[in-house]
This record gives structure tokens, C-alpha cells and sequence, in this order.
């Protein structure tokens, strides 16, 4: 059998809960091969960023080019990128790869903190999401790259397109209505899905963007790939390691392979976004 290989451009969170950290587990749920090429270095936990520094963008191509060049991928997905230089950097090394590319436009840390400087988001929109294959943003980064200020994830959905992506999911995990909304540049699908009173999201939206890049290496159409992106990051919420840390706790994207004593969470008809108090579950 041959095992999905699946390429995680993010930055390193030393507190385990989201970034390279918890794109590999979800990786590894999904039973993929990760690899992982680190563009920033952030010190960080469950209630604060407070420290990012840069990898040099020669040394993120270097890393780049050694994983691809050897083992090769079957998709990609990028998380945090920080600043323009980078997002250059992995634009010029993965523009001729033609793999299928993830984009998680992060933007804002669970703690509030700010992990893509302003000077970086024209070049997001302008040279990565050409190149991507689906975006998948939360509400409050859909609107953010958009400029609309409005709950329509259906119009959100659109606009991002237009801005240059093949398809847009915009995460349902804040807003009133708890759906993802995936539209492909010609039909619009709703994946209803459920939020769990859980304080343990730290890496929801990593999880869900790491689930979807692994099942589209694994050659899931793109509709069923969100499905199960959906349904991963959901479970790793409601099994969320709530006793770590003080603040938003780490989710639990292997619980399948603990002992399973995390135990059952009602779900909720009110809201909790993804990156901030819950994510979502079908």
C-alpha cells in the first residue's frame, strides 16, 4: 500500500497545540506520511504568543527543495507564514510543483496575537492564493481578506475566489450558523456541522486545514475531502486535552489512538469559533 505523502509549510508552535506540531498529528490520523518545512520559530502557549522569529526565506527554499526533490509530495497545505519575504519564498519553490495546495490564510492566534504582519497579506492574495488549490479561512479571516462585513459564507465563499483560489471553504466554526461553506468556482455546498462547549481549540483550524491537504493526497474529491477535514478537526475539539494549560487547551487530533477517556460533549446550538472556543464536528 502506498502511503499519501502530505508537505505542512507552517510555523513551529513549542507548545504542541497548533501550527507544524498539529499539522503532523493530523497527518498521522489520517494515515499520512508528514513532512514539515518550519518558516517561523514561535514561543508560544495556551495564553500567549510572545516571541516569532523568522527563517531566513533561503533557508525555507532549502528545506523546500530537499523534501521535494527526494521524497516528493501528494499535497501540500501552508499555515503561518508571517511575512511577505516567506510567502515569496514558498510561492517560487512550489509554483512548478503542481501539487494540490491547502492554503490556511492564518492571521490571528487564539490568544489574540497577530501572526501575519499587514505588509503580508497583499502578498497572500497575490501570489499564494493563485496557486492554491482551496483556501479555507475562518469568518473573521474570510472577512478580513475581503473586505465584506457580513456572516454570508456563500458571498465570502465567492469573493475569495475571485481573489484568485479555485475554491474557498469558509470554516464554520464562528458566526451564527455552525456550517462550512465550500464553493468549488461553480456549486456551493453546506457540510452542517456541530460546536462542543469545549475550552480546548488551540490548533482547530491547523487540524482542519492538515485533515483536508492529507485526504486530497490520499485522492478524495474535493466535496468529500472537506467532509472528513470536518469531521477530524470536530473530533479532535470535542476530545480537546482541556486540563493543559491555562488558557485555550490543545486539541486531540490522536484520541482515537489514547485510551479514549476524554468521554462524551454534548453539542451546542450557540456559537464558538474555531481558533477560540470551539471548533466543529458533523
Amino acid at each position: 500500500m502506498t502511503v499519501p505523502r502530505v508537505l505542512t509549510v507552517a510555523s513551529s508552535d513549542c507548545s504542541g497545540g497548533a501550527g507544524i506540531q498539529a499539522d503532523l498529528k493530523a497527518f498521522a490520523r489520517c494515515g499520512a506520511h508528514g513532512m514539515s518545512v518550519i518558516v517561523a520559530l514561535t514561543a508560544q502557549n495556551t495564553v500567549e504568543v510572545t516571541d516569532v522569529h523568522e527563517v531566513p526565506p533561503e533557508h525555507v527554499r532549502a528545506q523546500l527543495d530537499a523534501v521535494l526533490d527526494d521524497i516528493g509530495a501528494d499535497a501540500a497545505k501552508t499555515g503561518m507564514l508571517f511575512s511577505a519575504p516567506l510567502i515569496h519564498a514558498v510561492v517560487e519553490a512550489l509554483t512548478t510543483r503542481r501539487l494540490p495546495l491547502v492554503v490556511d490564510p492564518v492571521m490571528v492566534a487564539s490568544s489574540g496575537a497577530r501572526l501575519l504582519r499587514d505588509d503580508a497579506v497583499a502578498a497572500l492574495l497575490t501570489r499564494l492564493f493563485p496557486i492554491a488549490t482551496v483556501v479555507t479561512p475562518n469568518l473573521p479571516e474570510a472577512q478580513a481578506l475581503t473586505g465584506l462585513n457580513t456572516q454570508d459564507r456563500a458571498m465570502l465563499a465567492e469573493r475569495l475566489v475571485a481573489c484568485g483560489a479555485r475554491a474557498a471553504i469558509v470554516t464554520g466554526g464562528h458566526g451564527t450558523h455552525p456550517v462550512d461553506h465550500l464553493f468549488d468556482g461553480v456549486h456551493h455546498v453546506d457540510i452542517p456541522v456541530a460546536r462542543y462547549e469545549v475550552a480546548a481549540t488551540h490548533g482547530a483550524g491547523c487540524t482542519h486545514s492538515a485533515a483536508l491537504a492529507a485526504s486530497l493526497a490520499a485522492g478524495m474529491p474535493l466535496v468529500d475531502a472537506a467532509r472528513r477535514a470536518a469531521a477530524v478537526a470536530g473530533e479532535a475539539v470535542r476530545h480537546g486535552l482541556v486540563e493543559l494549560g491555562v488558557g485555550e487547551g490543545p486539541v486531540h487530533a490522536l484520541f482515537a489512538a489514547g485510551d479514549g477517556r476524554a468521554g462524551e460533549r454534548p453539542p451546542l446550538g450557540s456559537a464558538a469559533p474555531d481558533r477560540t472556543r470551539s471548533q466543529v464536528a458533523p
